[in-house]
C-alpha cells in the first residue's frame, strides 16, 4: 500500500527583523529549558501568558524529548496549524519529517496518516473510491488515507499533475467531493508535503496553483553538530523509535486546537500594519528579478501567521516584527525568478530580504 495510517514611521534599519534572520526562523536558534524559542521566553514577565502561549510552550516542551533542532519546521509547523493553514517542505532524507509529525500527532491527540507519492499514484489513491458491497449489492464509500488530521505528503513532486490536483479541493475546502457526493474531512486538518530539493529524475515541479495553497514553505536542513550528537546519543539507547513515541504525553486535543485557533483570529492587527504587508506582497510583482509576483493569498497567510506568532509569544496584538519573522516562508515559494535572475545565480530569499529591507516598517 502507498500509505500507512495512525490513530511615527521609522526606518528599516530600526526594525529587528528588517535585516538580521529573525529569531525563531533560524537554524539552531536558542530555546529555553522547556523547549520554547528564545523570544518566547523573553516575554515580560509581569504579563499573564495567554492560553495559545501556554499551549506553544507544553507543545514544544514535549516534543523536544524526541525531536532534536529544526526550530523553523517546528514553529512554521505550528503557525500554520493554529492559523488553518498548510506546509511545504524541502529537505534532504533522513532529517526525522515522519517522526516529527507522528510525534505530533501523539502530542496534539491528532490522527496521522502518510502518503508516499509515486508516478503511478492515482488521485483515488488519495481521496477514496467507491467499493462494491457485495452484502447490500450496492457502492459505498470507501475514505482514502487523506481522511485524517496530520497528513504527511512524502515526496509530493514524484507524482504527476493529475495527482497533486486532488489535493487542491481538499487543502482549500476540507472536503473531498467523489461520486457528486460531497465528503467532510475532520478538523484540525494539517499537509505537510515534503519535497527533495537534490533530485531532478523521475520528478514533477509542482504547479502554482498548488504551491499557492501552502502557508508556508520550510527549508529544512542538516542539523548542527551538537545537535546531531544529541540525535547520535538518543538511539544509543535501547528504546525503538515506536517505544520513544510511547513516552511521549498527550497535552492538547482536536478540540482545545480549534479553540485555540480561534483565540488566535482574536488578535488585533493594525491598519497601518494590513497596509504594510500589502504593500510587500504588491511590491513583489514589481521587483525587477522576478517574473511572477505573490498572490493576494499571501497576503491573507501574512495576516493569519502574525496573528498567531502574536498569539504564541503571549500578545493580543500583532507588531511589524512578527510579519517580517514569516515573510520568507511565507513568500519564498510564491515568487518565480526571471530567466536573467537565474544566470545570475540570484536566489529568492536573498532577493526577498532586499525587498522587505526596502519598506519603511509603520510604527504602531
Amino acid at each position: 500500500m502507498p500509505y500507512e495510517s495512525e490513530s511615527e514611521p521609522s526606518s528599516p534599519v530600526e526594525s529587528q527583523g528588517a535585516l538580521d534572520p529573525p529569531a525563531p526562523w533560524q537554524d539552531g536558534a536558542a530555546t529555553s529549558p522547556d523547549g520554547n524559542s528564545a523570544q518566547l521566553a523573553d516575554a515580560p514577565e509581569q504579563a499573564p501568558s495567554s492560553a495559545a502561549q501556554q499551549l506553544f510552550g507544553r507543545i514544544t516542551a514535549e516534543l523536544r524529548k524526541i525531536y532534536v533542532g529544526q526550530d523553523e519546521l517546528v514553529l512554521g509547523t505550528l503557525v500554520a496549524l493554529f492559523s488553518g493553514g498548510h506546509v511545504l517542505i524541502e529537505s534532504v532524507p533522513g532529517l526525522g519529517k515522519t517522526l516529527f509529525v507522528r510525534a505530533l500527532g501523539r502530542i496534539l491527540g491528532c490522527k496521522f496518516g502518510r502518503i508516499q507519492f509515486t508516478a503511478d499514484l492515482m488521485p483515488s489513491d488519495i481521496t477514496g473510491s467507491p467499493m462494491f458491497d457485495m452484502k447490500t449489492q450496492d457502492f459505498r464509500f470507501r475514505p482514502g488515507p487523506v481522511f485524517t488530521q496530520l497528513l504527511l505528503a512524502d515526496e509530493i513532486n514524484r507524482s504527476p499533475a493529475k495527482t497533486h490536483a486532488a489535493l487542491l479541493e481538499i487543502m482549500q475546502e476540507y472536503h473531498v467531493t467523489v461520486e457528486r457526493v460531497s465528503h467532510k474531512l475532520e478538523r484540525p486538518f494539517l499537509v505537510l508535503a515534503t519535497q527533495n530539493p537534490i533530485e531532478s529524475e523521475g520528478t514533477y515541479n509542482l504547479p502554482e496553483a498548488q504551491l499557492d495553497r501552502f502557508m508556508f514553505k520550510i527549508l529544512a536542513d542538516y542539523p548542527t553538530a551538537e545537535e546531531e550528537a544529541d540525535v547520535l546519543k538518543m538511539h544509543r539507547e535501547e528504546l525503538d523509535i515506536e517505544g520513544r513515541l510511547q513516552t511521549l504525553e498527550t497535552v492538547t486535543s482536536p478540540e482545545e486546537i480549534l479553540a485555540i485557533t480561534e483565540e488566535c483570529r482574536r488578535v488585533r492587527i493594525d491598519d497601518k500594519l494590513i497596509d504594510y504587508i500589502n504593500l510587500l506582497v504588491r511590491l513583489t510583482r514589481q521587483w525587477p528579478q522576478f517574473h511572477l509576483g505573490a498572490s493576494p493569498r499571501a497576503g491573507i497567510s501574512l495576516v493569519h501567521g502574525a496573528r498567531t506568532l502574536a498569539a504564541f509569544l503571549g500578545r493580543d496584538y500583532a507588531v511589524p516584527d512578527d510579519v517580517v519573522e514569516i515573510a520568507l516562508p511565507a513568500l519564498r515559494h510564491r515568487v518565480m525568478l526571471t530567466a536573467e535572475a537565474e544566470v545570475e545565480g540570484r536566489r529568492v530569499d536573498e532577493l526577498l530580504e532586499d525587498l522587505i529591507r526596502s519598506v519603511e516598517v509603520p510604527r504602531l
